[in-house]
C-alpha cells in the first residue's frame, strides 16, 4: 500500500511539471526555420506556419502552452522537409509564448514560438499631403563602415565600382533624418533592405534572398525597427520597397523548394517578354500571357508563382509582419504587373483588410494612360477585375514632363527644337481616364530612369521648373534623393549603377559636404554643384510650404492651353487658389492674366511663395526664361 501510496505521488508531481520541461527543445538541424518569425493576437489574417526541417512531414504536431491556441490543420509539402500548419488563435489568447510540439514515436521536441498583442493601427499611410524621397540606401551615407562587408554574405564593399557596395546602410539614413525632414520630404521610400546576396550587383535588393531579414550589411532588423520609429519622431513616414514578382536565385529556398511549382522553373530559360499589355489584353494568345507572367524577369531572379496557394499565403503574412513588426507606412511594390494579376489582388486585398489605411503603390511601368489606369483598385473594367491596389505609379506624366524639359538635340542628332510643354497639358488632359487622382504617384525620376539634372541638359532653371510642378500638381509627388541639388553623371542612356550615385558627404574623407548647409555653400566654387545651394533651397521652400496646402493636397486643377512654350494652371478649392506659370521658352514671357477671367475674377493681391513677397499679377507680369511663377491666393 505504501509503494501504491509513493508511486501516486510521484505521477501527481510529475504531472504538474510544465510540458516543455519534459520536452526537450529542437536544435537548429531539427528545426531550420519557421516563418513568420513571431505572430500577434488580434489579427485578421490567419497564421499559416512554413516549418522547414529535415524529415519533419513525418512529425506529428500540437501546441501548447497558451489558452486559445490550437492547431487547426497541417498541410504536406511536395518536399518532405516541410511543414505548414495553420494556427487557430481565437478572442481569448493573449500574449505570451507557446511551444510548438513534433512527435514521431518516441522522438519529441519543441520549438517556442512568440505571440505578441497587435498594435492599435492608428497611424496614416503615405497620401497627397506627403512629399516622398526615395533613397538607394547602399549609395546615400555609410553611418557604420564595420557592416560595409560581412561574414554571412558573399559581395564585399568596393566603392569604387560602379554597380559594386559602396557602403550606405541603415545607420546612414538615421544619420541624416534631420536633412530630409529640413527639406521638406515627410516621407522615405528606400530600395530594398532585405537580404540581396547575389555574387554581383546586391546593392539594389531586387533579388531577395530572405524576405525576413534585413541585409547584414545595410544593419539588421532591430534597427530597421529603430530607424522607422526615429523616422516617425520626425514626422516621416516610412514606405517599404518590395518584391512578389521574383526572388534571387541565391534565396535560401531556391536549393530547397516546398513545392515542385513554388517558382516558375524554365529549362531552357525562358525570360519574359515584358508585353505589359497582356494581363488586360481581351485578344491576347493565351501563350503569350503564360511568357509574361511566368518567364524570369532576369536569370538571376526567378519568377514566384503565386498560382501556388501557399507562396500567396507567404506572401501575404510576410507583407502584414513587417507592418506589425516594425511600424510601416506604406509598401512600394517592384515590378506589379508582372505578377499573376488575380493571385496579386488577393495579396493586395489581405493587407488592406488588415490595415485599411494602408496605402500600396505598384510599379505599373507604361506610357499609356489606359494600361495604368487599369491597374487602380475600383477601376471600372471592362473585365470586371479589381486589383485591390490602391495607388498607381504616373508613367505617362513622367514622361510627359521628361520630354517638355529636355533642350534641344544635338545639330545632326534629331530634331532641334527643345521640349515643348504641350506635351504635359495634353497628358493631363487624359486624367479622365484615371479612377482616382488623389491616389497617383507622381514623380519625374527614379532609381531605374535617367537622372533628372541629365534629362534637363544641367540646366538649373530647368530643375526649379520641374520642382515647381511636381510640388503643385495632382498626386503624391515622389522625388529622387539628389535631384534637390541636380544629381547628374552625363548621359541619359540608362546606367544604373552610375545614376544610383553617392551623396557626397555621406562617407568619412568625402570631399563635399551636401547634407550640410555650408557643405553646400563651398560647393558654389565645384564646377559640378555651383548652382547646388540654391537650387536646394529653392526646393526646401516649396516642399515646406506645401506641407500645409490643403488647396494643394485635395484641391481641384484648371489649366490653360499652353501658348508660345507656356504653361497656366491653377489649384484651388473654395477657400484658396495656387497660380502657376511655367515659361518653358528660351525668352521671357508675359503671363496675359486676363485670359484667365473666369478663374481670376475678384482675385487681388498674392503672394510669391519662392520669394514671400505680396505680388499682383497683370498683363504685364513678365516671367523670365525657364522659369516658374508660383502665386497663392485667398478666395
Amino acid at each position: 500500500m505504501k509503494k501504491i501510496s509513493l508511486l501516486i505521488a510521484a505521477v501527481m508531481a510529475f504531472s504538474v511539471i510544465p510540458l516543455q520541461s519534459r520536452v526537450k527543445e529542437a536544435t537548429p538541424e531539427q528545426i531550420v526555420r519557421v516563418e513568420p518569425p513571431c505572430w500577434w493576437t488580434g489579427m485578421k489574417t490567419t497564421l499559416q506556419l512554413l516549418v522547414q526541417g529535415p524529415g519533419i512531414s513525418g512529425y506529428d504536431v500540437a501546441l501548447s502552452g497558451l489558452d486559445g491556441v490550437s492547431v487547426s490543420k497541417v498541410h504536406k509539402a511536395d518536399n518532405p522537409d516541410f511543414l505548414f500548419i495553420d494556427v487557430d488563435i481565437d478572442g481569448t489568447a493573449e500574449a505570451g509564448e507557446f511551444d510548438i510540439i513534433f512527435t514521431k514515436g518516441k522522438e519529441k521536441f519543441r520549438y517556442a514560438y512568440a505571440l505578441g498583442t497587435k498594435s492599435s493601427g492608428d497611424r496614416k499611410s503615405f497620401s497627397t499631403s506627403d512629399v516622398i524621397y526615395l533613397i538607394v540606401p547602399d549609395r546615400f551615407a555609410n553611418g557604420d563602415p564595420a557592416n560595409d562587408s560581412t561574414e554571412d554574405t558573399v559581395e564585399d564593399a568596393s566603392r569604387e565600382t560602379p554597380m559594386g557596395r559602396h557602403g550606405g546602410d541603415i545607420q546612414g539614413i538615421i544619420d541624416h533624418l534631420d536633412y530630409i525632414a529640413d527639406l521638406g520630404a515627410t516621407a522615405i521610400w528606400m530600395t530594398p533592405l532585405l537580404e540581396d546576396n547575389a555574387r554581383r550587383g546586391s546593392y539594389h535588393g531586387y533579388a531577395c534572398a530572405d524576405y525576413y531579414n534585413i541585409d547584414s550589411r545595410f544593419g539588421d532588423n532591430a534597427l530597421y525597427k529603430e530607424m522607422v520609429d526615429k523616422a516617425h519622431e520626425k514626422g516621416i513616414k516610412v514606405i517599404m520597397d518590395i518584391v512578389t514578382n521574383h526572388c534571387g536565385t541565391e534565396h535560401w529556398w531556391m536549393k530547397d523548394m516546398p513545392f515542385k511549382d513554388w517558382v516558375h522553373m524554365n529549362d531552357p530559360y525562358i525570360g519574359s517578354n515584358h508585353m505589359y499589355s497582356l494581363a488586360l489584353d481581351p485578344n491576347a494568345s493565351a501563350a503569350d500571357r503564360k511568357i509574361m507572367e511566368e518567364g524570369w524577369f532576369s536569370r538571376g531572379m526567378p519568377d514566384m508563382n503565386l498560382d501556388n496557394p501557399y507562396l500567396l499565403k507567404y506572401f501575404q503574412q510576410w507583407a502584414v509582419w513587417w507592418i506589425e513588426y516594425s511600424g510601416l507606412d506604406g509598401f512600394r511594390v517592384d515590378t506589379y504587373f508582372y505578377n499573376e494579376k488575380v493571385p496579386m489582388s488577393y495579396w493586395c486585398k489581405a493587407v488592406t483588410d488588415e490595415y485599411p489605411w494602408f496605402n500600396i503603390v505598384g510599379e505599373n511601368w507604361n506610357a499609356n494612360p489606359d494600361l495604368v489606369a487599369y491597374w487602380q483598385s475600383g477601376n471600372p473594367n471592362p473585365d470586371g477585375f479589381d486589383s485591390h491596389l490602391p495607388s498607381i505609379m504616373d508613367f505617362p506624366l513622367r514622361d510627359a514632363v521628361n520630354n517638355a524639359l529636355a533642350p534641344a538635340a544635338e545639330e545632326g542628332r534629331g530634331p532641334s527644337r527643345q521640349g515643348d510643354i504641350s506635351v504635359v497639358y495634353n497628358t493631363l488632359a487624359r486624367d479622365f481616364q484615371y479612377h482616382d487622382l488623389d491616389k497617383m504617384l507622381l514623380f519625374w525620376s527614379n532609381h531605374d530612369t535617367p537622372r533628372l539634372g541629365d534629362i534637363v541638359g544641367n540646366d538649373y532653371g530647368k530643375m526649379k521648373i520641374a520642382f515647381a510642378m511636381l510640388a503643385t500638381m495632382r498626386g503624391i509627388p515622389q522625388m529622387f534623393y539628389g535631384d534637390e541639388m541636380m544629381f547628374s553623371i552625363g548621359t541619359t542612356r540608362r546606367d544604373d549603377g552610375r545614376l544610383r550615385m553617392d551623396f557626397p558627404g555621406g562617407w568619412d574623407g568625402d570631399a563635399l559636404d551636401l547634407f550640410t548647409e555650408e557643405g553646400r555653400a563651398a560647393a558654389v566654387a565645384d564646377s559640378t554643384f555651383s548652382g547646388a545651394a540654391e537650387l536646394h533651397d529653392y526646393v526646401r521652400t516649396l516642399l515646406n510650404w506645401r506641407k500645409e496646402k490643403e488647396v494643394i493636397h485635395s484641391g481641384k486643377t484648371m489649366h490653360f492651353i499652353p501658348q508660345g512654350n507656356t504653361y497656366a494652371y491653377f489649384r484651388y478649392n473654395d477657400t484658396d487658389l495656387v497660380f502657376v506659370f511655367v515659361n518653358n521658352s528660351d525668352s521671357d514671357a508675359k503671363v496675359t492674366w486676363s485670359r484667365f477671367a473666369e478663374i481670376t475674377d475678384g482675385l487681388g493681391e498674392g503672394r510669391d511663395v519662392i520669394t514671400g513677397e505680396p505680388v499682383r499679377v497683370t498683363d504685364d507680369t513678365v516671367v523670365p526664361a525657364a522659369s516658374a511663377l508660383v502665386v497663392e491666393y485667398k478666395r
